[in-house]
């Protein structure tokens, strides 16, 4: 996950945060629907960011990706340290 993609993760875990606390939701349906709204909003402003910069903010990056480049650079430095 990029910098970005988190950051926009979480725009929209605050936003959902402050709808179903505004709209003092209680149950899955009034969550599902605040979830809805923080989703929305998170969702326009990447538009509005890529659409500025130019720029996707989703990639093809993922954390397990990450932890196998982490694993051979690990292995390398292993290698190299036994030589």
């Amino acid at each position: 996950m990029t910098n970005l993609e988190l950051i926009f993760t979480m725009l929209e875990e605050e936003q959902t945060r402050i709808e179903a606390v505004k709209q003092d939701a209680q149950g899955f349906e009034e969550n599902k629907d605040a979830a809805i709204e923080g989703g929305t909003a998170a969702g326009a402003a990447r538009d509005a960011f890529e659409q500025r910069t130019g720029d996707k903010v989703v990639s093809d990056q993922n954390f397990k990706q990450q932890i196998e480049a982490a694993n051979q650079q690990k292995k390398l430095i292993e290698k190299k340290e036994e030589e």
